[in-house]
């Protein structure tokens, strides 16, 4: 056998061998990610709550208790994520928020909050219209393509 066909099948090998690693430490962490959903199921309750004000910011600077801080792996302090600052009955309380429905999180008004401990799974609001996420505002680079489909008369693109 020539020399480029053994490193070929060397790559092969690794990549395979990458492939069913790959596979194995998914499922795992799929079946590590549906027994704390159940957990979370389990724990929820409603709550009406006025949101103060919403954050993505990081962990440390979130201003939650310190045994979440010491529960927390060292290498996942760092990462910003959702912070909502909420009244709960007479305290103010910084709880933390679910990635999808942040954005959809009204500011200064009375909600109904599905609350598992310090995590808000879900949110319905109470009084007055719901508002719209705001619309972030576009690139330059995104503004002359519109632009220009606009002059070639196509459809903008979303």
């Amino acid at each position: 056998m020539s020399t480029w066909m053994i490193v070929l099948l060397v790559i092969v090998a690794v990549l395979i061998a990458a492939i069913i690693a790959l596979y194995f430490l998914g499922k795992k962490a799929q079946q590590k990610q549906s027994e704390q959903q159940a957990q979370i199921d389990a724990m929820k309750q409603t709550v009406s709550m006025l949101i103060i004000d919403k954050k993505r910011m990081k962990l440390r600077d979130a201003g939650l208790p310190q045994v979440v801080l010491d529960q927390t792996p060292k290498w996942l302090r760092g990462s910003k994520l959702p912070v909502v600052k909420a009244k709960v009955g007479p305290q103010v309380m910084s709880l933390i928020c679910d990635e999808k429905i942040f954005d959809s999180v009204p500011i200064k008004k009375e909600v109904k909050a599905v609350v598992s401990g310090i995590y808000i799974t879900d949110v319905k609001g109470l009084h007055g219209k719901p508002t719209a996420a705001e619309q972030k505002k576009k690139s330059k680079f995104k503004q002359l393509v519109e632009r220009a489909q606009e002059k070639a008369g196509a459809k903008p693109v979303k």
